[in-house]
């Protein structure tokens, strides 16, 4: 039974990996800092690890996906997050793509059901 669960939970968590990015491009439109993102995205029924989410970030800045920008006026310092042009029309993309998945995906699992 313990193997089956890590199976289970490894592939759940593979799924919940495979839309982190198109989660996180959907909500930086405008700017957002990593707890704020957190917090949003764990309303919006995707809850995600913080250890997964900065690591996610730097790498779509690098990617040019993102931009950031400090602020230093707050209490405390904060690294605010934004779609570039370019992630922009990667996130119309892969927002696009993710439609027409979900909606085959909806007719395979209907299928199933019958």
């Amino acid at each position: 039974m313990g193997e089956e669960k890590s199976l289970l939970e490894g592939l759940m968590q593979e799924l919940r990996r495979g839309t982190l990015v198109l989660s996180v491009l959907s909500q930086v439109r405008e700017e957002r800092y990593g707890y704020s993102l957190i917090q949003t995205l764990e309303e919006k029924g995707v809850p995600v690890d913080p250890n997964t989410l900065y690591p996610l970030l730097r790498r779509l800045e690098k990617q040019g996906l993102l931009e950031s920008c400090w602020e230093t006026g707050g209490s405390r310092p904060r690294k605010y997050y934004r779609r570039t042009g370019y992630g922009d029309e990667v996130y119309a993309r892969l927002r696009e793509q993710w439609i027409e998945l979900a909606g085959g995906m909806e007719n395979l699992l209907k299928e199933d059901q019958a």
